[in-house]
């Protein structure tokens, strides 16, 4: 069996992917050709769940979104402000920290539980797109996602790359406009839509 390392996220409307875009690019200023985000290869988005999964088990998981859909809405969720933070390799990361409201929580827990019989933690870097280029960290990050960040310590953010800005402006509310399953590249982006569901 194939196996995938996958992402479950919303993606953004299109004006705040815009404007992640935007502040993407100041810090590629700082940190050149590490996180470049875009509307097609590297997509802004709040991830909800990640791991691995076999190939075969896709089109499950795509009716487990579209199910989700269905008994799951989200109102615009509220930016709380940018947040760095240093990763397992000493680099700085910035985020755009999202409101940890009570929808977008039990949405996150629905999914987590859900995916459950699924997903499993033992990734290796092949199973990333691409292969060729995955640093540890990220490695670290998706193995240890269930215990470090879901649940109790779920932190909602839109990673927009490598290096700190502490001044840019966003939109104080927005909307999400796909629940979708991604494949994962290096430093955690979505590099490829497997499937996706609007919302």
């Amino acid at each position: 069996m194939v196996k995938k390392a996958v992402d479950v996220v919303l993606l953004p409307s299109e004006e705040m992917a815009d404007k992640a875009i935007e502040a993407n690019r100041e810090l590629l200023k700082q940190c050149p050709n590490k996180i470049i985000l875009d509307k097609k290869n590297y997509l802004p988005h709040i991830s909800l769940a990640m791991g691995c999964i076999d190939e075969e088990d896709i089109a499950d998981i795509e009716k487990l979104l579209e199910a989700t859909v269905r008994q799951h809405s989200l109102p615009e969720l509220s930016v709380i402000g940018l947040h760095t933070e240093t990763n397992s390799a000493g680099e700085k990361v910035t985020a755009l920290q999202i409101e940890r409201i009570n929808v977008l929580q039990s949405l996150h827990e629905h999914i987590m539980h859900k995916l459950a019989p699924y997903i499993s933690y033992d990734v290796k870097a092949d199973m990333l797109l691409p292969s060729s280029e995955v640093s540890d960290s990220t490695l670290l990050w998706i193995k240890n996602y269930s215990e470090k960040s879901s649940f109790g310590n779920f932190s909602p953010h839109i990673t927009l790359g490598y290096g700190q800005i502490s001044d840019f402006s966003f939109p104080a509310k927005f909307l999400v406009s796909k629940l979708a399953l991604c494949h994962l590249g290096n430093h955690c982006t979505c590099k490829e839509i497997f499937a996706s569901v609007k919302l």
